[in-house]
């Protein structure tokens, strides 16, 4: 294993592991932050955005376009871009409801105890969502470590975007499970695990797609990742930061994400 991979699968594992950070917050922080909170989801969205269309597609594009000249290698990238957003489109549609990771949790849910019959509720939710932000998580895995392969830096500001949005999902986790049970170490350990599933997407994809990563695979794979991750933000990132939002911080947020990742990816070229 090169030092280009390992540097790779460390990005993917330092995303998952801001899961378990929400998990801190929920149990320590006596009050959520939620302007902190809205601008860093809005900034987390702005970067995903930006660089997925304005680098990982017209990557994908050159990759597709030189191997199969310029009509088919563009149709080619429009199939994979899409397809990246309808994959995440149908892991949305098959996940239970209860189990919707989008569900904006605080800190202050944590002050308001469940009645006696809710606390079977509470323990489904929290598994639920645990399992959906695992399904979640795992594609984000594959994005973070194609883009790190394909550029390192590229992959260190979507391995921090994809982090900042794994602490509330955290705290979505860890808030229903620790009422339902009473164990911070069982509300951490299940936050823990739904984020490990990112370097897991990572190895399947170190496993099963490196070795056939040619031109036309890595276009295609890059032309997914890039609809993931504009999927993500806009289905999910900023839904959630206007939820959080305090005077439109949430918008701050994202021109503010977009502008570091335009001048961070001039200042590396």
């Amino acid at each position: 294993m090169d030092s280009t991979v390992l540097f790779a699968l460390g990005l993917t594992i330092f995303a998952g592991l801001a899961t378990g950070i929400g998990s801190f917050i929920a149990f320590f922080a006596s009050r959520t932050n939620t302007k902190f909170l809205s601008a860093s989801l809005g900034f987390s969205a702005g970067v995903m955005i930006y660089v997925s269309l304005v680098e990982i597609f017209f990557k994908a594009k050159d990759a597709l376009t030189g191997a199969h000249g310029e009509t088919q290698g563009y149709w080619l990238t429009l199939l994979g871009f899409f397809g990246g957003m309808v994959f995440m489109a149908l892991i949305d549609r098959i996940l239970p409801q209860l189990g919707n990771p989008h569900e904006v949790k605080t800190v202050e849910d944590m002050a308001v105890g469940p009645t006696n019959d809710e606390y079977a509720r509470l323990r489904k939710m929290g598994i639920f969502t645990a399992i959906a932000i695992t399904i979640h998580n795992f594609p984000e895995g594959i994005a973070t470590f194609i883009s790190a392969i394909q550029d390192p830096a590229l992959g260190v500001a979507i391995a921090i975007a994809v982090a900042i949005h794994n602490i509330p999902e955290g705290i979505a986790v860890s808030v229903p499970i620790y009422y339902a049970s009473g164990s911070r170490k069982k509300a951490f350990k299940y936050s823990f695990l739904s984020g490990m599933s990112e370097p897991f997407g990572a190895i399947v994809a170190w496993l099963f797609l490196m070795p056939f990563l040619s031109d036309t695979m890595f276009g295609i794979v890059f032309a997914a990742v890039a609809g993931i991750m504009v999927f993500i933000s806009i289905d999910e990132l900023l839904p959630a930061a206007k939820r959080y939002d305090e005077a439109h911080l949430s918008i701050y947020g994202l021109i503010l994400g977009m502008a570091v990742m335009a001048v961070s990816l001039v200042l590396v070229t």
